[in-house]
């Protein structure tokens, strides 16, 4: 699928079949967006605007000469974002941005509500001139806002897994998976703000970028280190919960030790007792007594009961 916000006099208006992409002049394409493309889509925009796309293997690449690159004609980028798949779990995707003549070709394959966004944005905006760096910005403007939102909801059910640990002391297994779930999560945000961080890096040391869009970038270079701080927070807070998890576990653990040992011990005298009425010699006294039976019986209660309470007078129950 293609969309091609293009400046058409005094506005910016929006196209999406290849037809009419035929129609409009290479100079006033502003940005062209290619999402999940046919061989037929990526043929046409690489013909039209002298470019060559990436591979999805170029684009995966983990080399920092992958991920920014630029010449005398084109600056090219490849990010990671995070995703939702069908199943609930959270992966990252290649997205690729290539600038070139002031408009800007990116290329993903999956759906970003930030894509979504600033096209919303475009199409209300009372901006009648837009360049592909202008519109690059506001991208990554747009991604920054929503992390900060999902980092702070992941912050509320973080929080709202310590506040049931503590107050129910649930020790099942399903708790410690969504510890790690979360741990999971927080490690692929702080990878992808990591990448978005080193490419302001890489857009501040640029020949060709527009150099009044600086403050900007740094302004975004700041926002990053937020996200990277938040991220940090929220998986101290998980190790923490991780850590409590397993102490909580230690000590339903020891409490069952606990209770072993101490049936261990109370059975041991009625034990001793029972092992001797249960030898064999042939001169015992009580082997003929009429209350002999009860009288072991009652031996074997009162050691146990003693045992139990001496235990309590040692505050060891």
């Amino acid at each position: 699928m293609l969309t091609c916000f293009y400046q058409s006099k005094s506005e910016i208006l929006t196209a999406t079949d290849l037809q009419k992409l035929a129609e409009i002049s290479a100079k006033d394409i502003i940005w062209l967006d290619l999402y999940n493309p046919q061989e037929e889509e990526k043929a046409f925009v690489e013909s039209k605007l002298g470019i060559e796309l990436f591979t999805r293997q170029e684009a995966e690449e983990i080399e920092s000469s992958s991920k920014y690159f630029e010449n005398e004609q084109e600056i090219n980028a490849n990010l990671s974002y995070i995703y939702k798949k069908e199943d609930d779990t959270y992966a990252p995707d290649p997205v690729s941005f290539i600038l070139k003549d002031q408009r800007l070709i990116t290329q993903r394959n999956i759906p970003l509500r930030s894509f979504e966004e600033v096209k919303r944005i475009i199409r209300n905006s009372r901006r009648t001139r837009l360049s592909g760096y202008n519109i690059f910005l506001f991208m990554f403007e747009t991604r920054i806002d929503i992390e900060a939102d999902f980092l702070e909801e992941l912050s509320k059910k973080i929080y709202a897994v310590g506040k049931n640990l503590a107050l129910e002391k649930r020790t099942d297994e399903d708790v410690l998976i969504e510890i790690y779930n979360f741990q999971e999560l927080t490690i692929l945000f702080r990878e992808s703000t990591s990448e978005l961080k080193r490419l302001f890096s890489s857009i501040l040391k640029s020949d060709y970028f527009p150099k009044d869009e600086y403050e900007k970038i740094r302004v975004l270079m700041k926002d990053a280190d937020s996200l990277l701080g938040h991220t940090s927070f929220n998986f101290e807070r998980l190790e923490y919960l991780q850590n409590t998890f397993l102490g909580l576990i230690d000590i339903e653990q020891n409490k069952i030790v606990k209770i072993f040992t101490v049936m261990t011990v109370v059975i041991m005298p009625p034990t001793l007792i029972a092992s001797l009425y249960g030898m064999n010699f042939a001169i015992m006294p009580e082997l003929n007594w009429k209350y002999g039976y009860p009288f072991a019986i009652s031996l074997m209660v009162l050691s146990s009961l003693i045992t139990l309470l001496y235990f309590r007078q040692k505050k060891w129950l």
